[in-house]
């Protein structure tokens, strides 16, 4: 598990964590999505011991991660500003790797090879971006680590090679029960993804919850009534948002939506449709109840 407790960081006069505070368990894929500055990249370096926080605590398994060489040796990070030893080639950069992390496998470095189709011989500073974000994640899921970073993970990759990448993570989370912590600016990037889900907004975490409870918890429903109605004929329903157009109304409403549905019915509706929403449109009502502009949490490059 990954303990992050009242953790604050600053460059400067920038905060960028203001006493975060969050748990990632073991075996799981972890989403976060923000802004700009909102501080993913910053608790990525702090969870891989190369930021030390100012102050309270990231422990990895109950252990302090900076200065820890045993800890993060079953920790691998892929940055979102990737880094090659200048004129290297896949095969170069993998003795770098396999000197460094003591699971290595040279194994699998041929296997993620063959899936990629990359030539291990050519100079890395002649691949493409995406190539370049595959090269990464070969080495990367090579060392076998326990916990694997990746911040922007599907930056610079084709639908074909993003689909592949998510393959991959969870064969390792599935089969080694590793954990994946991964961040992006796009909550569709992760949805299909992640176990559990943060958004991140100015240093701290405004919502963290598992993605099938996001998904259950709300939903829409389209209702129609051959009399005049309002909002006030559903106050005994736990109700987010109603408009109504002509006589048909669309809700967003909390709780369990077969009971929801039970209840409508004797209500003699001529129209009733439960519709799922999509993650993003999860958030924006989660985050008004927070009290939160979900425009000026994420802006639009989120969305």
């Amino acid at each position: 598990m990954i303990t992050v407790n009242n953790v604050t960081k600053q460059f400067g006069s920038f905060k960028a964590l203001d006493s975060m505070s969050c748990k990632i368990p073991k075996g799981c894929i972890y989403g976060m999505v923000g802004s700009n500055g909102a501080g993913k990249s910053t608790l990525m370096r702090l969870i891989t011991g190369i930021y030390k926080p100012d102050g309270g605590s990231v422990e990895v398994e109950g252990e302090a991660v900076y200065d820890n060489t045993t800890m993060k040796n079953r920790i691998v990070f892929v940055p979102d500003e990737l880094y090659f030893l200048p004129g290297a080639t896949l095969n170069r950069m993998s003795k770098l790797y396999s000197s460094v992390y003591e699971r290595f496998s040279y194994d699998r470095y041929k296997e993620l090879l063959g899936v990629f189709k990359l030539n291990p011989n050519s100079a890395i500073s002649t691949f493409s971006k995406g190539m370049k974000r595959q090269a990464a994640t070969i080495l990367a899921l090579s060392c076998n680590a326990d916990y694997i970073l990746f911040d922007e993970t599907f930056d610079g990759l084709d639908p074909v090679m993003r689909n592949l990448v998510r393959s991959m993570l969870y064969n390792d989370v599935m089969e080694r029960n590793a954990t994946a912590v991964i961040t992006s600016h796009s909550l569709r990037e992760l949805e299909d993804t992640c176990d559990q889900l943060a958004l991140l907004h100015k240093g701290g975490i405004v919502f963290e919850n598992e993605i099938n409870d996001l998904k259950t918890s709300l939903y829409k429903i389209q209702v129609a009534f051959d009399k005049p109605y309002d909002r006030s004929m559903f106050n005994d329903f736990d109700i987010l948002s109603f408009t109504k157009q002509g006589s048909v109304s669309s809700i967003i409403a909390r709780g369990n939506a077969e009971e929801t549905t039970s209840r409508l019915k004797t209500m003699n509706p001529v129209l009733l449709e439960i519709v799922p929403l999509s993650l993003e449109e999860i958030f924006v009502f989660e985050m008004d109840a927070l009290g939160y502009e979900f425009s000026d949490v994420l802006k639009e490059e989120v969305l």
